[in-house]
């Protein structure tokens, strides 16, 4: 299996690609294992493990609020690894979200090795821009990793078709200039962006930020490969009053939005 296999059966099922983020450590490491599990069962077939940073440039309050919890935890980068061998004995695909700083921190060869010896498919790197990435380019290209790179609304088409060049797997469509965490409603950039994307790439695009219902998915998947929900299964965690009512309530929310995804 692989990224591809992925978006090439979504294709013949005429529906996108269903893409979900959790972090490791939240509430526990165990548990947020068991969360991501009960996010495959749902019908995730991408899991985007998070890797928790203290300074998440990207992320809005709600995975802020959880990351901070794993971090209190102490949550460790083996922790990290072993949430994605978990989630790869569930026959998913598993893609590590990191900032670039806890990748050099360890060390970009330990980082590939690591996550290759767990199984892991992707890095998707929020906050590394292809410009940066000649030695994380080199070495994911090497040992056959795929990495993905962020487009957004204010992207130039310049920049927009060197993160295709760049990017192996799929591109990050962010779907609106911000931080993540669920809106009321979708910006209308994010069909443009997905547009101007396939002028000058040929890679899935799957589009993040802000998808938090299933109408919300239904409506990026009528123009995008992929749809990416993260901020809407942190959410039931954080409100849930047991781990037990956490995983029923995620399962039944990635069941509705796997539905979903046909186009």
């Amino acid at each position: 299996m692989s990224l591809q296999s992925v978006f090439d059966r979504a294709k013949e099922e005429n529906r996108a690609a269903f893409i979900g983020y959790f972090p490791v450590g939240f509430p526990t490491v165990e548990d947020s294992i068991r969360i991501m599990q009960a996010m495959v069962d749902g019908g995730v077939e991408i899991l985007e493990v998070g890797w928790p940073y203290s300074d998440p440039l990207m992320d809005g309050p709600t995975i802020q609020k959880a990351t901070d919890i794993a971090l209190k935890n102490g949550v460790t980068s083996n922790d990290v690894f072993n949430a994605v061998a978990s989630v790869v004995d569930t026959g998913a695909e598993v893609a590590v979200m990191s900032y670039w700083n806890l990748i050099e921190r360890l060390g970009i060869e330990k980082f590939v090795e690591n996550l290759k010896n767990a199984g892991g498919s992707a890095t998707i790197t929020p906050d590394l821009t292809p410009d940066e990435a000649q030695m994380w380019m080199e070495v994911t290209s090497r040992e056959s990793l795929d990495r993905i790179f962020l487009i957004a609304p204010a992207s130039s088409d310049e920049r927009i078709k060197l993160v295709g060049d760049s990017s192996r797997g799929f591109i990050y469509a962010a779907s609106l200039m911000g931080v993540t965490g669920e809106r009321s409603a979708l910006s209308s950039q994010a069909e443009n962006l997905v547009t101007r994307a396939r002028r000058s790439t040929n890679l899935p695009i799957s589009v993040g930020l802000g998808i938090s219902t299933a109408n919300n998915v239904r409506e990026v998947a009528a123009y995008a490969d992929g749809v990416i929900v993260g901020s809407a299964f942190v959410r039931i965690v954080l409100n849930a009053s047991t781990i037990d009512e956490a995983i029923i309530q995620v399962r039944r929310l990635a069941q509705e939005m796997r539905e979903a995804t046909y186009k």
